[in-house]
């Protein structure tokens, strides 16, 4: 069993493209990835809030936003300066800041990737 666990939209079309790219990156499988829409993943907190930010597990320890990024960056050998950068805390608020920024594009995003796939 994986030390991170991260919680995904698999009816996000951004989110699939996401995991689907750090799946392939994680050649060492250090990451177990949650489908929060195919019913099999268990929900540590709410599901409605694992949905509305990215969120993972670290070692037990529950991380949201670019903190959560980070983590999954840290997993991967080739993300992995990302991620032991964003252990400073003035990186972290940048990155967070972005992610932020993100969150109020994210609908759009969504439907502008969902019309592509023909959804």
């Amino acid at each position: 069993m994986s030390d991170l666990i991260v919680w995904f939209d698999g009816d996000c079309p951004l989110c699939r493209r996401e995991i689907s790219l750090m799946r392939r990156l994680d050649r060492q499988g250090a990451i177990q990835f949650v489908d929060l829409t195919d019913g099999t993943g268990v929900c540590p907190i709410d599901r409605g809030e694992l949905l509305a930010r990215f969120h993972a597990s670290e070692d037990g320890r529950m991380l949201s936003g670019a903190a959560a990024f980070a983590a999954m960056w840290r997993a991967i050998p080739i993300l992995r300066p990302f991620g032991l950068l964003a252990r400073h805390p003035g990186v972290l608020a940048v990155f967070e800041r972005a992610y932020l920024r993100f969150l109020r594009l994210r609908p759009r995003l969504q439907a502008w990737a969902r019309r592509r796939e023909g959804r």
